[in-house]
């Protein structure tokens, strides 16, 4: 298992993923590692291929062909059991939480926990609590609070804790931060970013360059399905990324030298 580009050791590597609907070539030869430890945000126009990408780490499509290395092995990924079984957990969009249920009975949602023939309440709440605690997500009045309840901040560091409780190692969010105000948004980044530093994988799926730029410690770049690049953060810009979404190249520098006479 070797080192991925931006550090960290390849907890997951693609190998010339593809993958096509009818005529359509969704993914064309993907191949990039996604190390431990960090986030890797995984940006592209409309189009680009990023939520076929995803949903093929997730088991939710079969590539067409490439291949997934696991801690440096061979991994067949056929459904979302085989990728949760792996330690993949998959946070999307819509977020898949119950707001008639509160936050246990949505973490615990299909997965339940049975004591004598009956659900084993305190053993899911004590799990609960501490797997939120573990993650400093505080704003909570109570774990049996119904999710319908919770702010958009909230309902997503609940779904991201969910995803964490099961021993995950790899953690996909798709725009995990759609929809959030100011300060909701800093909550959620600032959770990104300590599951990172506690060892997990985690791979970014967004729009937002801003939350790009905060979190990621590195960026991998899809265009009409190819990989243009992955690059660590640091060298890389806005601007340069947009060029790279847009036309595959770019010519600017991270940091251009300044010219005489002209304010930076």
């Amino acid at each position: 298992m070797g080192p991925a580009a931006g550090g960290g050791e390849a907890l997951l590597s693609l190998r010339g993923i593809s993958k096509h609907f009818g005529p359509v070539q969704a993914l064309a030869d993907v191949t990039f590692d996604i190390p431990a430890g960090r986030v890797t945000a995984l940006i592209g126009d409309n189009g680009a291929g990023k939520s076929v990408l995803i949903k093929c780490i997730a088991g939710i499509h079969a590539p067409d062909a490439g291949e997934f290395l696991w801690e440096g092995q061979p991994a067949h990924i056929r459904n979302p059991v085989d990728a949760s079984t792996l330690g993949i957990e998959t946070v999307h969009q819509d977020l898949a939480l119950c707001n008639n249920l509160d936050i246990v009975q949505n973490m615990f949602l299909g997965r339940e926990r049975v004591r004598h023939l009956a659900l084993d309440e305190e053993d899911m709440e004590k799990a609960a609590a501490k797997t939120l605690a573990g993650l400093a997500v505080t704003t909570v009045r109570s774990i049996r609070q119904p999710v319908a309840s919770l702010s958009g901040g909230q309902r997503q560091s609940v779904a991201i804790a969910k995803a964490v409780l099961w021993n995950s190692k790899l953690v996909i969010m798709d725009e995990p931060t759609a929809a959030l105000g100011v300060a909701q948004t800093a909550m959620v980044l600032s959770l990104v970013r300590r599951l990172a530093d506690r060892g997990l994988a985690v791979m970014l799926v967004s729009h937002n360059m801003n939350d790009v730029f905060e979190v990621a410690d590195r960026v991998a770049v899809l265009r009409l399905g190819r990989l243009v690049t992955v690059k660590p953060a640091a060298e890389l810009d806005r601007q340069i990324v947009v060029d790279l979404m847009t036309t595959g190249a770019s010519t600017r520098d991270v940091n251009p030298p300044s010219q005489p006479g002209v304010q930076p």
